[in-house]
Parts: structure tokens; sequence; C-alpha cells
């Protein structure tokens, strides 16, 4: 027992008086060893690196919610609080400076406070101090390697005296960002993982802007070719002459049911009988593009109804013709130039 404690080194713990081992290691054997246990019992509490455990304040912290995962580059985010008993306060001076990477053996952990805020709410017997401390990572390995966000220590002063509060350490697992080796996808779902989501905002937004120009062009296209009246202008006498043309036979009746037809959608349209192109195109120029068409359906008409040698500057079917025309017309009507 006298050769254990002889050998034994001097523990490095602040506020156990070092005169008490000294005492131990003289006395030697059980009387020293007594004495010994009586020192550590007597002795405060002590944190695992040697700072003790002070009532005076609290510590809480709040970590961030996963521990794996990062990589250089990413932010992490911590919540400190701390509660002190009136009248000590916090010494600002002793919070962690931005930019700060803490070195270990001469070398830079990796990991730097990016950012340190501080809240204070004044209670009757205590005031909180809620301590937002941000962290970035500065380092990359080609396998996952252990770190931790350091250990900090803020001073408290009151009373004529200064002491200072360990905040404790954080330990989580930087990733590589780039795998290294081989890797088998279904031996490595960790269920620390979230799921591997793409972002599809803007493939949304593009596909509804497709689908708008499609109803846009639908909508066009059913107002170019559609008979009905669905739609404003739609419904107009060359409309309706058209949709009676289409039932209309090719037959010498049919052409001349169909030239009537064509006449009364002339006479509807420009509000009085039209027996030629300037008097219609005088009350109605949207439809000057079809000027030589009008001419050659008057001469049409002469043929049907008053002489059949007539030249009227068609060729082929008269009928065929005649629904075509009736159709540009339409056209014309609804301001498709």
């Amino acid at each position: 027992m006298k050769k254990l404690f002889s050998n034994a080194k001097t523990p490095n713990a602040p506020g156990i008086p070092f005169l008490t081992f000294g005492l131990a290691r003289r006395l030697g054997g059980l009387t020293g060893f007594i004495v010994m246990l009586v020192a550590l019992a007597s002795a405060p509490a002590f944190a695992e690196d040697g700072i003790a455990v002070d009532p005076r304040v609290s510590v809480k912290t709040i970590e961030p919610q996963r521990d794996v995962g990062y990589s250089v580059g990413d932010i992490l985010e911590r919540t400190i609080i701390l509660e002190a008993k009136k009248p000590y306060v916090l010494l600002e001076t002793s919070l962690p400076i931005a930019g700060n990477d803490k070195k270990r053996r001469g070398k830079g952990s990796g990991v730097e406070v990016r950012d340190v805020k501080l809240e204070t709410t004044r209670g009757i017997d205590t005031t909180t101090y809620t301590l937002h401390l941000s962290y970035q990572v500065f380092t990359n390995n080609i396998v996952a390697k252990p770190a931790n966000l350091p250990a900090e220590f803020v001073k408290f002063g009151g009373e004529g005296k200064n002491f200072q509060i360990r905040i404790p350490s954080w330990s989580f697992r930087i990733s590589p960002l780039a795998v290294y080796g081989s890797v088998v996808v279904e031996r490595d779902m960790s269920g620390f993982r979230g799921p591997l989501t793409l972002d599809a905002t803007r493939h949304h937004q593009l596909l509804w802007v497709a689908l708008g120009i499609l109803a846009a062009s639908l909508l066009g296209l059913l107002y170019v070719l559609g008979t009905s009246s669905w739609l404003p202008r739609m419904g107009g006498p060359f409309a309706r002459a058209y949709r009676d043309l289409k039932k209309l036979p090719t037959t010498p009746e049919g052409l001349s049911h169909g030239v009537s037809r064509l006449h009364q959608a002339f006479n509807v349209t420009a509000g009085n009988s039209v027996f030629d192109r300037t008097a219609f195109l005088s009350r109605k120029p949207g439809f000057a593009p079809v000027g030589h068409e009008i001419d050659q359906f008057f001469g049409l008409s002469r043929t049907v109804f008053f002489e059949p040698t007539a030249p009227h500057g068609i060729d082929g079917d008269a009928m065929a013709w005649l629904r075509k025309f009736c159709r540009r017309c339409r056209d014309c009507e609804r301001g498709l130039k």
C-alpha cells in the first residue's frame, strides 16, 4: 500500500488541496488510504474536465436534431440556456468569439464558431441567459470521421469574485463529400438518414405553364374550327349559314338553297339587302380579305338564278367552293384575318 501511494500522480482537479494527497502519500498504509477517501468525500462534485459543477448557475443545452450526415460547409445550430442566481451576472467578454476554431494538439478541429447571439431575461431571483451558437464545418475526409462542438467556458461575476461554468461538448459525425470505394445501397440504409428527396417545385411550375399554354391553344383552335356558338362572336350569320351548308346535298337544288342561304347571311350582316361587293365592304371592312371571292359569289348567284351561261370564275365543284367561301366569311366574322 505504501508503494502504491508513493507512485501515485497528483490529480489535475482544481479545488482539491494538493496537501491532502501529499499527506496521504507520507502516511502510507491504511491511514493514508483513509485520509485520501475523506478528502475525496469532502471535495465538491467535478465534471469530467475538472470544472466543478456550481450550484449558482444551471446549464441546459438544446443540440441539433441529428448527429450524423454533416459535411464540409454545413452549419450546426446550438442553444445554451444559463440560469444564474442573483447577484451573479454573465461576463459577455467570456463568450465564444465568431471565427474561432479551437485547436487540439496544435491542429484546428475543423469546426469554427460562425455566429454568437445572446438573449437576456431578468426574473425576480434569477437571470436567464439564452446563448445561440452557430458552428460551421470546415473539414472533410474520405471516410466518415468523429467530431464535436467544443466545450465552451463562460464566466460569471458577483460578490467581488468571478467563476467559470463549463458548457459540455457535443459529438457528431462528418461525412465525406464523395463515397470512397464501392457501396451497396441496400447495406447503406442508415436509420439516422432521412429520405432522399428532390425539389420538384420548378418542374411543377413549368408543368402548370405548359398546361396553361395547352389550354389557350385548345381554346384558340376551338374558336377557329368550332361551329357552335359557345364563345362570343361564334354564333354569327355566316357561322349559322356554314352549319346549314354542310347539311345540303351536292345537287343543283342544294346549290340553289346554299346560294340563297348565303345571300341571307350577307343581308343580316350588312343590315340591308346586298347586291355587290362595294356596298357590303363599305359597311363591313373586316371582310376585305375575301373581296375577290365576294365578286365570284355574286357571279355564281347570277348564274344560278338568272343567266345559266354567265361566267363566274369558279372551277370545279361549285357546292364545295360555296362551303369553303362561307367558312372564310365566318372567319372574317370572328375577326380571324
